[in-house]
């Protein structure tokens, strides 16, 4: 380090004129070394202040390696790269980024000791309005809600809020951090039925409070159970019952083809592949893949299937009916979309899916589109342009057109309504259904959406039940 300095000083030594080699120069030279503590520049230049206009870019793995794992593309900030962005941000006096949160996280306040190094302080003010951090600073649109309002974004790059989010959420799972200490029981059992962001949230609101949950799920990771609501309230002695199931049931487009062998819906597609493991060895789950694959649809689960496939070694085409402007995908992933290789096909939409002479899918026959009037939605609707016809060569269709709530729950539970769309009826505020006891939030009543407004969603509805139930006491 001695050797190191000297050589600085030398160099400052010939980069100054008046910078002589006397006694008075090597004295300033001295000077100005005790005073940056002796912090050593390659090239005699500080460099190493950050640009507090950009955003501290987050590492990925290349998209030649990726398209060969299933691991996250994304690595995360490490400890010095989170610092450096909380750094920047403004700490505003009315912070705006609040305001576009769904369940309203003190997004200054975490970022602040995330700058301070303070990590297991952040991650205890983020726990206060919301338990999956993890995974809303990988999923959430930040774009069009938290970051979407951040003043930083005004003039140069947005806080990076949601990679911030993901590095305490991260931070905390691995240090095993543990938050609330629920109170002290309460007597009163409340049933959460499924396990997504609107289940867990609202479930783990509830248990603060002192109440016993219980989580039924259908899938194989939680409680597995068959019963139905009227079960829990009458025979299982439930003082309230909550419904997150989602949105699980895959919508399709009602066109000739569609039960040809090679067309699916992403909802199977993926859950064969992340939840069951085809992909991996050793395991016997079945999952068709071809060589020529269609993906039909422009959102963020499109995305999903359009890259698994990518990994499953397919050449994948995305199909959509309109511009990539109004594509509803995460900007990110259309981003790692095309760096994988995946083909976007704009303004093109499936009439028949034709098979060959054994029952599979040979091509898929398309329109082209253009854009009209707007809808109801905002969006300029697609209108097909006459005679622009033509057959695109795919061995397989995966369809990602939106899903709908299951109708199991609605169908057998007297007094619970549900909308045209197959959505339960809930008020806004509370999440109470039309049935007494009952209570709702999530992609149940909201239709597909996103996870922070699920939980948001939940979040309500806790505070509901909890006032419901002592109100009967």
């Amino acid at each position: 380090m001695a050797r190191e300095c000297a050589v600085r000083a030398a160099l400052l030594s010939a980069a100054r004129p008046n910078s002589s080699d006397t006694i008075e120069g090597r004295k300033r030279i001295e000077d100005e070394e005790t005073r940056e503590g002796h912090v050593c520049f390659v090239g005699g230049v500080d460099n190493d202040e950050p640009d507090r206009r950009i955003q501290v870019p987050m590492r990925e793995q290349p998209a030649d390696e990726r398209i060969k794992n299933f691991r996250e593309v994304a690595l995360g900030y490490n400890a010095e790269e989170a610092i450096q962005e909380a750094k920047r941000c403004l700490q505003c006096r009315k912070p705006q980024c609040v305001k576009g949160c769904p369940v309203h996280i003190d997004i200054p306040e975490f970022i602040r000791y995330v700058a301070q190094g303070d990590f297991k302080q952040a991650a205890f003010v983020i726990n206060k309005n919301s338990a999956l951090p993890a995974v809303c600073g990988r999923v959430c649109p930040q774009e069009t809600q938290c970051e979407g309002e951040c003043v930083s974004g005004r003039k140069f790059d947005t806080i990076g809020i949601g990679k911030l989010e993901r590095f305490v959420g991260d931070w905390a799972r691995e240090n095993n951090i543990e938050f609330d200490v629920p109170q002290e029981k309460n007597g009163h059992k409340v049933a959460v039925v499924g396990s997504g962001p609107a289940g867990l949230t609202c479930a783990k609101e509830l248990l603060v409070k002192g109440y016993d949950v219980t989580v039924f799920e259908a899938l194989h990771e939680l409680g597995g159970k068959t019963i139905t609501i009227d079960q829990l309230l009458d025979d299982e002695g439930f003082a309230a019952v909550f419904i997150g199931s989602g949105a699980g049931l895959p919508n399709f487009m009602h066109i000739a083809g569609e039960n040809l062998c090679g067309v699916v819906s992403a909802n199977e597609f993926l859950t064969r592949n992340n939840l069951l493991f085809a992909y991996k060895e050793g395991y016997v789950t079945p999952n068709y893949v071809g060589k020529r694959v269609a993906i039909v649809g422009g959102g963020n689960v499109a995305m999903d299937a359009a890259r698994t496939a990518v990994r499953l070694g397919a050449e994948v085409t995305v199909v959509y009916r309109r511009s990539e402007e109004e594509l509803p995908a995460r900007q990110e992933e259309v981003h790692h979309a095309k760096e994988e290789g995946i083909v976007f096909n704009m303004l093109c939409n499936p009439v028949e899916i034709v098979g060959d002479e054994k029952g599979w899918v040979r091509a898929m026959r398309c329109v082209r589109m253009q854009l009209g009037e707007p809808d109801i939605s905002g969006r300029r609707r697609p209108v097909p342009i006459p005679d622009s016809d033509f057959l695109l060569a795919v061995d397989m269709v995966i369809l990602a057109v939106g899903t709908s709530p299951n109708p199991i729950i609605s169908s057998n539970t007297p007094g619970l309504t549900t909308d045209s769309w197959g959505s339960l009826v809930a008020d806004e505020e509370t999440g109470q259904t039309t049935r007494e006891g009952v209570f709702a939030a999530g992609d149940a009543v909201s239709g597909s959406a996103t996870v922070i407004m699920a939980m948001g969603g939940a979040k309500k509805a806790a505070a509901a039940i909890d006032e419901y139930v002592r109100g009967k006491s």
